[in-house]
């Protein structure tokens, strides 16, 4: 959906090893590249960003076994820059990035942007990186989660400066079980470009295959899942999966995007006295179960 091009600068400023940048090469390979003059383009438009040491070390490699002789790869945190220090010549035109989040940014990072964007939330930093280092014009496909999309305070001052200078043209909503095991959260894919403020956004809600109720390590998403998606993408009507907000909207409510698909009604359970009783009774009986259990344990030893 995103579809770089040969010549265009791709940017990951939270490439792990690489995956993002790998598909990127592939894309513009498929398309683009007829010889050697065009590889040496490619490799000097492809850059990354990784903290770890281990992820950059496979991304490295990763980018060598695609044909990429000398990676432009920064071993670095790319939160530790003055932000105003990004300019002209830093920006690209395409970002692609699943930055990480739920977790703190190191020691008085969020310094470096201005004071009324600071959070010590590393996906809503990022946020404010990658409109920073996009040209005007440039597109982005990046991957947040639910708590990126809404909140008071500086979330809402982030997401404000984010709708009034990028288009934030599609919301691609995903089951919670897509990072499993290794995040349960529930996360989105957004599709933005910058140089002009947001007037309506489209949201498409990606619902499991069907008589799967999750996704696991061993029964990942498939790409195969994406199919209705593309469909709709260029010719796009409102249906069960697909709604349009106006920017009005998410004005009035805070600039809030956490927005649930208004097409699926709510399930709602009203229990009667005697049923949560017999719940808070099971309850209780595990309990017991367990404590017994334990009472045992420690016995035996």
């Amino acid at each position: 959906m995103v579809n770089p091009r040969l010549g265009e600068k791709v940017l990951d400023p939270a490439c792990g090893t690489g995956g993002f940048l790998t598909s990127a090469i592939e894309n513009i390979r498929k398309r683009d590249v007829k010889g050697v003059d065009d590889l040496k383009v490619l490799e000097k438009t492809i850059h990354g960003m990784e903290l770890k040491p281990l992820p950059f070390m496979l991304c490295v490699t990763n980018l060598i076994l695609h044909d990429i002789e000398v990676p432009n790869i920064d071993y670095t945190d790319s939160l530790n820059r003055e932000y105003t220090s990004i300019g002209q010549k830093d920006r690209v035109d395409v970002i692609l990035a699943n930055p990480p989040f739920g977790a703190s940014v190191a020691d008085r990072v969020e310094t470096n942007f201005p004071v009324n964007f600071r959070t010590t939330e590393s996906a809503d930093l990022f946020l404010m990186l990658m409109v920073r280092y996009l040209k005007d014009d440039g597109r982005a496909g990046i991957v947040l989660p639910d708590g990126s999309l809404t909140g008071d305070g500086v979330k809402q001052r982030i997401r404000q400066h984010f709708l009034e200078n990028c288009n934030l043209h599609t919301i691609v909503r995903l089951p919670n079980s897509v990072f499993q095991p290794y995040a349960s959260v529930a996360t989105n894919l957004l599709f933005f470009e910058k140089g002009k403020s947001t007037k309506d956004i489209w949201y498409w809600e990606h619902k499991l295959p069907e008589g799967v109720k999750a996704y696991s390590k061993t029964k990942p998403i498939q790409k195969s899942e994406f199919g209705t998606l593309k469909k709709w993408w260029k010719k796009r009507k409102e249906n069960e999966q697909s709604w349009k907000v106006s920017i009005n909207t998410i004005i009035e409510n805070g600039y809030n995007l956490d927005i649930k698909n208004p097409h699926t009604p709510e399930v709602t359970h009203e229990y009667t006295s005697a049923e949560l009783v017999n719940l808070l009774h099971d309850s209780f009986r595990k309990s017991d179960e367990l404590l017994d259990e334990l009472k045992k344990e420690i016995g035996n030893a």
